[in-house]
C-alpha cells in the first residue's frame, strides 16, 4: 500500500474476567492531508442526496460481527484482502475528496454496511432509505457481510453518472444503494428502525452496563 506504518503490535493471549478473546492485530499508520478544506466526515449532512457504495459486495460473513453476534458462531475465514483492490478502490474516493466533489464518506468495516449506514445516519441525524437488489445474495448477506475495500459516499443525485462513469474507467466497482432523507433507516420498503432507536441502543449500553441496569432498546 505504500504508506507510513509507525507502529504494530499483536496480542497473542487476551483475558477478562477469566474469558480468553481473540487474538488482537494492531497497526498505527500515519498520513498528510495537504488541504484541510478537503477533508470527509462520516456524517451525512443533506437530505435527498444518492447513497454510493463503492466496492464489490460477496457477502462474505467468516469471523463477521453478524455470525457472532446473531448465530452465536465465530467460526470461518476472515473476508479475503486484495492490496490491489484496496489501493484502487482508496485512491479512487481519495481523488473524490481531494477535487471537493465528496464530502460525506465512511467505510464498510466492521459489521457490514448495514452498520456503516446506521453510524452515518446517526452521526448527521439524517435517515436513509436503501433499495438493495440481493437476488444473488441473502439479504442478511448483503447488509452485514464484511467484504473488504468498500466505501460509502454521499453524492449529489444529478453527479452519480459521471462517478460511476469515472469509477468504472478506474476498474472500480460502484453503484447506489439508496438516498439520504426522513428520520429512519429503511431496508427494501419492510424492514424500519428510527434513528433515535439506533442512538438508545447504540449509546445507552455502557452507562447501563456501568450502573447496573439493562440498556435501552431492544438491539
Amino acid at each position: 500500500l505504500n504508506f507510513p506504518v509507525v507502529s504494530g503490535n499483536v496480542s497473542f493471549y487476551n483475558e477478562t474476567q477469566n474469558t480468553t478473546i481473540q487474538p488482537t492485530p494492531e497497526i498505527g499508520g500515519v498520513g498528510l492531508i495537504e488541504n484541510l478544506d478537503r477533508v470527509a466526515s462520516l456524517a451525512l449532512s443533506v437530505e435527498g442526496r444518492a447513497l454510493v457504495l463503492i466496492g464489490e459486495t460477496r457477502g462474505h460473513l467468516g469471523a463477521s460481527l453478524y455470525l457472532r453476534e446473531i448465530a452465536g458462531r465465530e467460526d470461518g475465514a476472515p473476508p479475503p484482502v486484495d492490496l490491489v483492490a484496496e489501493r484502487q478502490n482508496g485512491d479512487f474516493v481519495r481523488s473524490l475528496i481531494e477535487t471537493g466533489r465528496i464530502s460525506r464518506c465512511h467505510d464498510v468495516s466492521d459489521g457490514g454496511l448495514c452498520v456503516a449506514l446506521a453510524e452515518m445516519a446517526m452521526a448527521g441525524n439524517i435517515g436513509v432509505t436503501l433499495d438493495l437488489e440481493h437476488e444473488n445474495l441473502p439479504l442478511h448477506a448483503l447488509l452485514f457481510g464484511e467484504d473488504q475495500g468498500r466505501y460509502v459516499l454521499q453524492a449529489p443525485a444529478d453527479e452519480t453518472e459521471q462517478i460511476f462513469a469515472e469509477a468504472s474507467a478506474a476498474g472500480v466497482p460502484a453503484c447506489q444503494i439508496g438516498c439520504t432523507g426522513g428520520s429512519d433507516l429503511t431496508v427494501n420498503g419492510d424492514w424500519t428502525i428510527s434513528i433515535k432507536q439506533l442512538r438508545a441502543a447504540n449509546e445507552s449500553w455502557m452507562p447501563a452496563y456501568m450502573a447496573g441496569r439493562e440498556p435501552e432498546g431492544d438491539s
